[in-house]
């Protein structure tokens, strides 16, 4: 289970909040920028991957900053990042041998 939020450019330091919250900081959580993920925009889009309390946490966390993305927006956001997080294995796949 995941949810993806989308945060504005002034906000970008509230990503943090995840990160350093005990339930939520223990899942999954990745950050990349707009751009790193060949999207216009300087916003920050910020997965969470892991339980349903931690995700409901993470919602509750990001109340008024960034609300999650609707389902097909979010699903568009995750497959960036499972396909630049493949692209990455792969590349020290070729560097280390099998």
């Amino acid at each position: 289970m995941y949810r993806v939020f989308r945060i504005p450019p002034a906000q970008a330091d509230k990503a943090n909040l995840l990160i350093g919250d005990d339930l939520v900081g223990r899942q999954s959580v990745t950050v990349r920028d707009a751009k790193a993920l060949g999207l216009k925009g300087d916003d920050r889009y910020v997965v969470v991957e892991g339980s349903e309390p931690a995700l409901a946490r993470a919602v509750e966390l990001l109340k008024g900053i960034a609300d999650p993305l609707d389902a097909a927006k979010a699903d568009d956001i995750y497959r960036r990042f499972r396909a630049q997080d493949d692209q990455a294995a792969s590349g020290m796949g070729l560097i280390f041998g099998p």
